[in-house]
């Protein structure tokens, strides 16, 4: 190889060394995150999780695209809370307290009977543990049944399911023995109308509490005692707040016109008295009935008449104690703070 060959052969093998020799110029790009800080540039929001207790980027700006990680006791955005898991309960029967109602059985010295007479009472719940008084019913039975009768129809849980769940007031109840005078007699002072109005009432007054107004009575019964309820209420107006008369026996034939409730029902001043009466389609004693709605009706004395099916017996007032109960009930106020304070307390 001549001496001129040897420099243009290696020239290009020249130039490539020199060329790997040099520095390389960085390509066009975004600069790190360090150097961007560094030269003053836009701050990235740092990542909730990857912040310090206490970190504070008073200028960042936050990064709405990343994930949220709420820190430690901050509490979940309502937007992201799930919803409560809500348990369904059925609320309890409404009781107007823990005390249930019940019937006591006593008895009253009676001179007028001669001999004393058996009575039980209904107390309802929570009887006496607010001090204050309750109206009572004073119920009364047929000539061949005594002061068991009511009770033994149910008439007492009856009255008990009901003020437990406010479909009615509480109030007492009364079921005298009717006895003898009942059957025997038929009005004045030494009759069962004596022996109600001037030693029962009174007595229960004075040993229960019970209202002792007009406002605070009912009296009502069945059969012998429908006619005994009616006439008493009919002649003394000024003593009962509400009277009826279920299944009436209405067939005295020793009353005058001073008692036979068709004749003072109509022509007896009787105020706001309320007035009640039912009676079954084949009841036979209907019309006997019958004459009381018709003379009400006539002289306008404003009353209720219920011809109901059913006939003279123990099934047709069972299957209509509620509707007794609850028309007793209406004539009183739920209110027991609208009572008078009971003076035996």
């Amino acid at each position: 190889m001549s001496a001129n060959l040897l420099p243009r052969c290696l020239l290009p093998a020249l130039l490539l060394i020199v060329a790997a020799c040099r520095p390389l110029t960085p390509l066009p790009g975004p600069a790190p995150a360090a150097e961007q800080i560094e030269q003053g540039t836009s701050e990235p929001s740092p990542s909730p999780a990857l912040l310090s207790p206490g970190a504070h980027t008073a200028t960042a700006a936050p990064d709405l695209s990343a994930p949220i990680t709420p820190a430690t006791n901050t509490p979940t955005s309502p937007a992201t809370e799930p919803p409560p898991t809500e348990t369904v309960t059925t609320a309890p029967s409404p009781t107007p307290c823990a005390t249930p109602g019940r019937v006591e059985q006593s008895q009253l010295e009676s001179p007028i009977s001669g001999s004393p007479v058996s009575y039980r009472i209904y107390l309802p719940p929570c009887y006496g543990m607010d001090g204050r008084v309750y109206p009572a019913l004073y119920l009364f039975s047929g000539n061949v049944h005594n002061e068991g009768f009511w009770d033994s129809l149910g008439l007492d849980e009856a009255a008990e399911a009901m003020i437990i769940d406010d479909s009615i007031p509480p109030f007492l109840v009364v079921f005298p023995d009717n006895g003898w005078l009942a059957q025997n007699t038929t009005s004045g002072p030494r009759s069962f109308e004596g022996f109600v109005l001037s030693e029962l009432i009174p007595h229960i007054e004075a040993n229960y509490c019970a209202w002792a107004a007009r406002q605070g009575r009912a009296v009502g019964g069945v059969s012998r005692g429908g006619y005994w309820s009616l006439m008493m209420a009919f002649r003394r107006p000024d003593l009962f707040r509400s009277v009826a008369g279920h299944s009436p026996a209405l067939i005295d034939s020793h009353a005058g016109p001073a008692e036979d409730p068709v004749v003072t029902g109509a022509v007896n001043e009787l105020g706001d008295l309320r007035i009640y009466a039912d009676i079954g389609e084949n009841d036979p004693y209907l019309r006997a009935a019958m004459p009381l709605h018709d003379a009400l009706s006539a002289a306008g004395v404003a009353h209720e008449w219920h011809l109901n099916p059913g006939n003279h017996d123990e099934a047709y007032w069972t299957a209509n104690l509620n509707a007794y109960l609850q028309w007793y009930g209406d004539g009183w106020t739920a209110d027991r703070s609208a009572m008078p304070d009971c003076s035996l307390n």
